[in-house]
C-alpha cells in the first residue's frame, strides 16, 4: 500500500493507523507545514489494509454517539482553579474525580521546549500541566499504546483531546477493554500548525535579545472572560525573570488570518452535534445573555453529556463545581463547530508559499500588520 490517505484533507494525524500496523511499517512524519502524517515504509508493508480499516475519517459515523444529549453550564467553586483555567474549570473538576478514584489522565501538555504534546498524569501536579488550551496540534507519539496498556492493567483512564484525536483512540482500542475508559473532547475551532507555533517562539525570543521562553499561557485571565476577549491574553516569560509579556500575534494568525490550520480541519467529520466522546467541554458562549446570574468574569464552561458515561461524570463533577442544566439550543446557536467545519480563505496556499520563501516575520508583516 502506497499511502493511508488519498488526500491530506482526509487525514487528521491521529496515529491510529501507525499503532494498528502489525508490521510497524508506519511512522508519523512532518510535512512542510509542520503537521504529522503517516508514511508507509514499503518494504515492511504487507498490504493488510488495517490502517485504512481503522481510519476515523473513513469510519467517522460508526464512532459517534446517538440518543440523549444534555447541556450544562459549569463554574468551578475554587477561584484559583478558575484563574488557572481557560474557561470555567470543567477539566479540573472532571480530572480530579478520575485521579481521586486512582485513575490516570491524558491531555495536552508542553515539553521542555514548549512543543505541544500529550502526556500521562497520575497526580494533580502532573494534571495541572494539562490545564489551559494550547493552540497547536499536539504530538501524540505512543499515547494510544499507553492508554491501551493502562486499561489492560485495570486502570480507569480519562483521555482528553480534539474530536479527531478522541475518534482515533476510540477506533484503535478493542471494545472489550474500554469499560473504564472515559473520553472527553473539545468543541474545536481547528488545529494550528506546530511549525507556525515554533516560528512564533523563535521570533519572540529573538525580539527579546536572544533569550528563552520559560513560561507560556494561552487564554490567561488578564482580561475578563468573554467571547470578544477569547483571542487575547497570551502571556509569556523570558529567561525566568518574572516579567510577563502579552502579545496576540499568534492569535491573529489563527483567528483573523485563518491560514495556519491543518487541511483536514476544513473537511472535519466531527464538527457535529453527535459527538464521539462521553463528554464534551468548551467555553459557554452566550451565558451572559441567557443566564446573567451564572456569568463569571473568570470563566464559564459548557458541558455536553453525550451518553450515560458522560452523565456519570457530570454527577461526580458537581462536588467541585456549580453545574446547571441548560437548553442545548443555546450552544447550537453559539458554537458553529457543532454544525460545520472551519473554512479557509482563498489565499491559504499563498500564505504558505510566502512563509517558505520570505520567512515568518515577512508573513506577519503582510498578513497581520498588512504593511
Amino acid at each position: 500500500m502506497e499511502q493511508v490517505y488519498k488526500n491530506k484533507k482526509d487525514c487528521s494525524g491521529c496515529t491510529a493507523c501507525q499503532h494498528i500496523c502489525p508490521n510497524k511499517a508506519i511512522t508519523m512524519q512532518a510535512d512542510s507545514e509542520g503537521f504529522l502524517y503517516p508514511v508507509i515504509e514499503q518494504k515492511k508493508c504487507i498490504g493488510c489494509g488495517l490502517c485504512r480499516d481503522i481510519c476515523p475519517f473513513i469510519n467517522s459515523e460508526s464512532l459517534k454517539n446517538g440518543g440523549q444529549q444534555n447541556c450544562y453550564s459549569c463554574v468551578h467553586k475554587d477561584e484559583d482553579v478558575l484563574r488557572a483555567s481557560t474557561s470555567g474549570g470543567a477539566f479540573t473538576a472532571l480530572s480530579d474525580y478520575i485521579l481521586e478514584i486512582g485513575g490516570v489522565v491524558y491531555g495536552a501538555d508542553f515539553d521542555e521546549e514548549f512543543n505541544v504534546c500529550h502526556s500521562r498524569a497520575a497526580t494533580k501536579e502532573e494534571r495541572d500541566r494539562q490545564r489551559v488550551s494550547k493552540y497547536a496540534q499536539s504530538d501524540l507519539k505512543d499515547i494510544f499504546v499507553q492508554v491501551k496498556n493502562d486499561l489492560q492493567n485495570g486502570l480507569t483512564v480519562l483521555f482528553t483531546g480534539t474530536p479527531c484525536q478522541v475518534a482515533g483512540l476510540k477506533a484503535y482500542l478493542p471494545r472489550h477493554i474500554t469499560a473504564n475508559l472515559y473520553l472527553c473532547d473539545l468543541i474545536c475551532h481547528s488545529i494550528p500548525s506546530p511549525l507556525i507555533w515554533k516560528e512564533y517562539k523563535v521570533f519572540q525570543e529573538a525580539k527579546h535579545g536572544g533569550g528563552k521562553m520559560t513560561k507560556v499561557m494561552f487564554r490567561s485571565k488578564l482580561h475578563p472572560w468573554t467571547r470578544n476577549n477569547s483571542n487575547r491574553g497570551f502571556i509569556f516569560e523570558m529567561n525566568g525573570d518574572g516579567t510577563l509579556h502579552e502579545d496576540n500575534i499568534f492569535y491573529d494568525l489563527f483567528f483573523k488570518v485563518g491560514t495556519i490550520m491543518r487541511p483536514s480541519c476544513a473537511n472535519c467529520k466531527f464538527t457535529t452535534q453527535n459527538r464521539v466522546s462521553a463528554i464534551t467541554i468548551a467555553d459557554y458562549w452566550g451565558i451572559e445573555e441567557y443566564s446573567p446570574e451564572t456569568y463569571n468574569p473568570l470563566g464559564v464552561s459548557v458541558i455536553l453529556a453525550n451518553n450515560s458515561k458522560g452523565e456519570k461524570l457530570v454527577y461526580h463533577m458537581k462536588q467541585r463545581a456549580n453545574i446547571k442544566q441548560r437548553p442545548l439550543a443555546e450552544q447550537l446557536k453559539h458554537q458553529k463547530r457543532l454544525s460545520e467545519p472551519v473554512q479557509y480563505p482563498d489565499f491559504r496556499s499563498e500564505f504558505w508559499e510566502d512563509l517558505h520563501r520570505d520567512g515568518f516575520e515577512a508573513v506577519m508583516n503582510k498578513y497581520v500588520y498588512k504593511k
